[in-house]
């Protein structure tokens, strides 16, 4: 899955995925098939984990929903800082192939929508729930602010990706909450 995180799909050599597997070459089209399963299945565990991490921050009931989606852009700001490498972040799998192979393989593109909409959901339930209790005083949709927050998140990783420092990271994640509140 790092492999992949790091490089890419086309960039990951058969090579690159023997070494990180610790298989040789046959072993490993004999587990997986080939190298597209072996990186939808990867792809299926990155966000699976991504979005139980999620889950666990915006189920939690003791804060009030502001706070949980706060919390939400402080884990993706620890990852963000966790992962650069040479002043640079690994992004996220999932924008990552959003961006490289979304607009050509139609499985790939279906497999991150159902993510998307997964995340979508959860964030739309927590901001209404917000909107009830009056710690988010947005009037938007819900939905429509859940696709901004998600939008945003995208847009952290993506910069981060591009060397974006701590700082300039942590602005955009404090301004999405200011048009939150």
């Amino acid at each position: 899955m790092r492999t992949f995180w790091a490089n890419g799909y086309e960039s990951t050599s058969t090579r690159d995925l023997c070494e990180a597997l610790g298989l040789d070459r046959s072993s490993v089209y004999n587990a997986f098939t080939n190298k597209r399963e072996l990186f939808k299945r990867a792809l299926t565990r990155y966000m699976d984990a991504t979005t139980a991490d999620q889950l666990r921050i915006l189920d939690n009931h003791e804060l009030p929903a502001i706070e949980r989606i706060r919390a939400l852009f402080a884990k993706i700001l620890q990852t963000e800082a966790e992962n650069r490498r040479d002043g640079y972040g690994l992004g996220c799998l999932t924008v990552n192939t959003t961006m490289e192979l979304a607009g050509r393989d139609p499985e790939i593109a279906l497999m991150l929508d159902r993510n998307t909409e997964q995340r979508v959901v959860n964030l739309s339930a927590v901001i209404e729930s917000g909107q009830v209790d009056g710690d988010i005083s947005s009037t938007r949709d819900p939905a429509e602010l859940a696709r901004f927050v998600n939008a945003v998140i995208a847009g952290i990783r993506v910069a981060a990706q591009g060397g974006a420092d701590d700082a300039t990271i942590e602005a955009i994640a404090a301004t999405a909450m200011d048009a939150l509140a």
